[in-house]
């Protein structure tokens, strides 16, 4: 029996991937001008991860420079600034606030995200979604980490779980925790997953009925 059920944030609940596509790209072209075209193939490959990944991705294989932590510190505090403003009004994907006002006491809700933790729950509260979830994660952790330790505090069976996502790092935690996943296909993304698939969260519920 399903009993939690473990989101992605950025393009399961908001329609915000492609903000931080946007916002990547301009970061890019201010700090990185003659890698734009590989930064921003970089981040569509590797959707859901921390940014800070990311960057020392960029310093190290494609500048071939050390990322001082006040490098990182700026650089992270960049995008949010350029990414934040259009966080507050950035609709939400079709179906997700339904199904969250609907569910709610029906399921465990959890969010692991790869967007910084305090930036997470800070939108979430902004978009006044906070108090549907039972818990919000983000990086530092890694979302494996952050599904492990779900399970753990919580007592649940991975088959108890599902992980609901729109890109390849919330499959693979979810493959690595044994959890069944559920991929949000839009954009490309996901679009060759071996996987349950839905176009947004309005199919949700029904998927989750065929899988009980």
């Amino acid at each position: 029996m399903i009993q939690a059920l473990i989101f992605d944030f950025d393009g399961v609940i908001l329609e915000s991937a492609e903000l931080k596509t946007e916002a990547f790209e301009q970061l890019a072209k201010e700090e990185f001008p003659a890698f734009v075209k590989e930064v921003v193939a970089y981040h569509r490959k590797n959707m859901g991860i921390s940014r800070f990944v990311k960057f020392r991705y960029v310093f190290d294989n494609l500048l071939k420079k050390k990322l001082t932590p006040e490098i990182e510190k700026r650089l992270g505090e960049r995008f949010t600034a350029i990414v934040f403003e259009n966080l507050k009004t950035v609709p939400f994907v079709k179906g997700s606030l339904e199904f969250l006002k609907s569910n709610r006491g029906k399921y465990k809700m959890f969010v692991a995200s790869g967007t910084p933790e305090g930036e997470l729950k800070e939108v979430a509260a902004l978009r006044g979604v906070s108090d549907y979830f039972n818990e919000l994660h983000g990086s530092p952790r890694t979302k494996r980490d952050i599904v492990l330790d779900i399970l753990a505090r919580y007592n649940l069976e991975p088959r108890e779980a599902v992980f609901v996502g729109d890109a390849e790092s919330d499959y693979l935690a979810a493959k690595l925790t044994g959890v069944p996943f559920v991929g949000r296909v839009h954009d490309g993304q996901l679009s060759d997953c071996d996987c349950l698939q839905i176009q947004d969260l309005s199919d949700l519920e029904k998927i989750l009925t065929q899988m009980r």
